[in-house]
């Protein structure tokens, strides 16, 4: 069994920042690779950015130059820090894991999410 924890969100003025962390835990051989997906109300969940166990990253075109992502291998956490944060970031944040729990194993985690909410 895997879990995952997000934490950091929050309400924050337009320009504003927030750092958003998710640590996975439990029965955990690989993590393969961890991300942050977005939904706002009436719409469908959408990438923001993703992370591989080399390194490579992938941003949504809508956060590129404002959202970094990292990990910490040794934690299995991902972070996001959204700088220059604008109304319509406003959604619940999901944490993304694919994570391989034997040698043979592995499924796709998802964290509960945490609401972001951009507004003056």
């Amino acid at each position: 069994q895997v879990q995952l924890v997000e934490s950091g969100g929050g309400l924050v003025q337009p320009g504003g920042s927030l750092r958003l962390s998710c640590a996975a835990s439990g029965s955990i051989f690989r993590v393969v690779a961890m991300g942050w997906y977005r939904q706002a109300p009436g719409q469908e969940r959408e990438l923001v950015a993703r992370i591989n166990s080399g390194g490579g990253i992938d941003y949504a075109d809508s956060v590129k130059g404002r959202f970094t992502i990292s990990r910490d291998n040794a934690l299995n956490t991902v972070y996001l820090q959204m700088n220059s944060l604008k109304p319509e970031d406003t959604a619940i944040y999901y944490c993304n894991g694919y994570i391989y729990q034997d040698i043979k194993t592995w499924d796709a985690y998802w964290g509960q999410g945490t609401q972001v909410t951009v507004s003056s």
